[in-house]
């Protein structure tokens, strides 16, 4: 009977052949990027701007005179 090992023999394992691993200290930098990607910095605005804003209220205003209309149709 041959029991499987669940850990393989090292030596047998695949990977680059010990005679090409470069050796440590000697390993090539790291390709640079063209651009770097961040950009200028730009400081971030405060708050909303008005028209989001004046929406979000108006919207806000008309749920709350829909759901009063309808209390006073179930009231009548």
């Amino acid at each position: 009977m041959t029991t499987n090992n669940p850990e393989p023999d090292p030596r047998a394992s695949p990977g680059p052949a010990p005679e090409r691993l470069v050796p440590p200290g000697e390993t090539p930098p790291a390709e640079a990027s063209a651009a770097s990607g961040a950009g200028p910095y730009q400081a971030p605005t405060r708050g909303w701007s008005k028209a989001p804003m004046a929406a979000i209220i108006v919207l806000a205003l008309l749920i709350a005179a829909f759901f009063l209309a309808y209390a006073l149709v179930l009231i009548v």
